[in-house]
Formats: structure tokens, sequence, C-alpha cells
């Protein structure tokens, strides 16, 4: 075995939301095909296993920027829960302080780390459409929309349990309303003016996830742009966890967003080479 063809790598839980982090730092890692290596090792069962692969990289201007795959391989512009874990990871790993700065596509992310809690502010969102119809199996249902690092479309239900989050999702997913980038789905209850539960098939896993952070906030922001809800929301996940969302409202603009909650370490490892080819 050559051990020095090893990639050194963290495996993280943001609120079940869970992650494959690894340090290229110094642009060492070489393993061909990027997104093919994402999909490979974040494929569960025969790999690591995850919902995305966080490759951690030097910034100019910033603490450190990061390129994100979803599970299949697919560019990320921004994951919510992965700010969180990838923050925590920096500080842990002495790469930022317990406040930073790090570059997403979706633009400056900052975070704030309080041991295992860590508060991510996420970029303004843009396109809050609310009671947009689309039509789905012959029906027409009314939605919302709005675009929080990543698009979004946001259903209101009575009864979660009973929703088909799967077949439903996927379908609003690749509705033609939200080509070409698609869009990711959220199944949301609102229980009081402080507590919400959301439900949300995620594009790029193309399943339910047990939590996305993003869909979290849309889902809230939808929830306020209805003024069903104020800041700060508690938001229970399909992990059974809560993540706390902030927000501000000026001249109907939602601004200063906050995504708070816990961060686990699941463990570190060493990946071999079988593991992705």
């Amino acid at each position: 075995m050559d051990e020095s063809r090893l990639i050194s790598f963290w495996k993280m839980s943001g609120s079940g939301n869970d992650f494959i982090i690894i340090d290229n730092r110094d642009l060492s890692l070489h393993v061909g095909d990027l997104p093919e290596f994402a999909r490979r090792i974040c494929a569960r069962k025969i790999s690591v296993g995850a919902d995305g692969l966080f490759l951690i990289e030097p910034s100019a201007s910033v603490d450190f920027k990061w390129q994100f795959f979803n599970s299949d391989g697919s560019v990320g512009e921004m994951c919510g829960n992965g700010s969180r874990c990838v923050a925590r990871y920096a500080f842990l790993r002495g790469i930022a302080g317990e406040k930073m700065s790090f570059e997403t596509l979706a633009g400056i992310i900052t975070a704030e780390v309080h041991g295992d809690m860590v508060k991510s502010r996420l970029t303004d969102p843009s396109s809050l459409k609310i009671n947009q119809k689309i039509l789905l199996d012959g029906r027409e249902i009314v939605l919302d929309s709005i675009d929080t690092g990543v698009p979004h479309a946001v259903c209101f239900f009575e009864n979660l349990d009973t929703c088909d989050v799967f077949d439903r999702g996927r379908k609003i997913r690749r509705h033609e309303s939200f080509q070409p980038r698609g869009t990711n789905a959220n199944f949301a209850r609102v229980l009081d003016r402080h507590k919400m539960r959301v439900r949300t098939y995620e594009r790029g896993v193309e399943a339910e996830t047990l939590a996305c952070g993003t869909g979290v906030v849309a889902s809230v922001l939808a929830a306020a742009g209805r003024n069903l809800v104020e800041s700060p929301v508690d938001v229970t996940v399909q992990s059974g966890e809560i993540l706390r969302v902030y927000f501000s409202r000026t001249d109907g603009r939602f601004e200063e967003i906050c995504l708070e909650g816990k961060v686990k370490i699941v463990y570190q490892g060493m990946l071999f080479e079988e593991a992705y080819k």
C-alpha cells in the first residue's frame, strides 16, 4: 500500500446533513475528475457516503474558499448546513478563528463558532414569489419560490407525515417552471409564530435529506412573506433536530439572514484509492 496516496478527511453532520471535508489548501489533491470523485466517495454503502463534499482551498481575500459538490457530482452554489460544518472544521483545524468569512459561489459567508453550535450568516435572498401556481399531475398547486443561495420552492401542508416528499419533490424539482436550474422542494408546516417543521427534497442529492439549511431558511422566509412567522423561528427538520433562523425585513426586503444549530464531528479518516476508483 502506498500511504502517500491516502487522503485525510473529516466526516461531519449538520442537523442530519452529512458531509465529507478535505483540506486542500496546498492544492495537492490530484484525483482526476472532481465531480466523479465526489460522486464516488459520497456513495453510501460502497464508500464513505455523504450528502456532499467540500474541498477547503486558499482565498486571497478572506479566510478560505470552498469547492462544493453534491452527492451526484453536481456543483453546489451554496449549502446552509454545509457552511456550519465547514466553519466548525476550519475553527478546529486552526484555519480560522471563532469568527470567520469564506468564499462560496453564492458569495461571501460569515460564521461564528461556539462549541458545537455554529451560526452562519447567509447571503441575502432574492426573487421571492408568493402564490405561484403550477400544474402537477394535471392539478393546479400553489407554492412559493425563493433563492437563498440556491433555488427553492416551498409548499405548505397541514400533515407532513402523510406528504409524499419523494414523489412530489422529484416532480417539483424538475418542473418546467424552474428550468434550467431546477429547484429544491420544501414541504413546510407553520406551528406558531416562532415554530415550524420542514421536510426537503434536495436537488443534487435527488432524495429527501434529514435536513437542508437553505431549505429551512427558504421555508421560514416564505412563511414570513405570508406574515405567518416572525424572527427568530425554530424549525424541526426530519432528523428531529432544530435549526434556528434569524432575519430582518426592511422595505419588504429580507436581510441579515442567519442559520444556527448544532454541528457534530462524526469521524476523521484516511481515504484509500479503492474507495473512489
